[in-house]
């Protein structure tokens, strides 16, 4: 065998070969698609976390609103059943009238409470909002010509 002779046979390309060739368009727009797709990917893991997180979040509110609710309506009626019994002990009013006026008094604040969520249930249709999606009449419109 000849020493000398050089190899005819197309040699391996080496990573100084690749570095001195700039990647082409297409190897670019790969490498940019598997970017953006692990990009999204991260996004939509981070919105299902967050997503769990604002779940248990909520029911932990639910949960403690509930007990402060009823917490609230336990101090409630403990301060009817003391006004009752201050009442009655001051033989001012018979037990019987003075549960009736507490009961009376509970339902006069259910209806006022009643009459509230009556007035404020138009905002929960956002008729602000809906109006703007209507978007505004035309001249045409308001005349009645064609």
């Amino acid at each position: 065998m000849d020493t000398n002779r050089q190899d005819k046979s197309p040699r391996p390309s080496t990573a100084t070969d690749d570095a001195a060739q700039p990647p082409s368009v297409l190897d670019d727009t790969q490498a940019l698609l598997a970017e953006l797709r692990g990009l999204g990917f991260d996004h939509l893991r981070l919105a299902a976390l967050e997503t769990q997180r604002a779940g248990e979040s909520l029911v932990s509110m639910v949960m403690a609103g509930v007990m402060v609710a009823i917490l609230l309506m336990a101090a409630w009626l403990g301060l009817l059943a003391a006004l009752v019994l201050s009442v009655t002990e001051n033989n001012l009013v018979l037990p019987s009238v003075a549960i009736l006026l507490a009961v009376v008094f509970n339902l006069l604040l259910a209806l006022i409470c009643c009459g509230i969520i009556r007035r404020k249930k138009h905002y929960l249709h956002f008729p602000s909002t809906l109006r703007s999606f209507q978007g505004i009449p035309s001249k045409q419109q308001n005349t009645g010509q064609p």
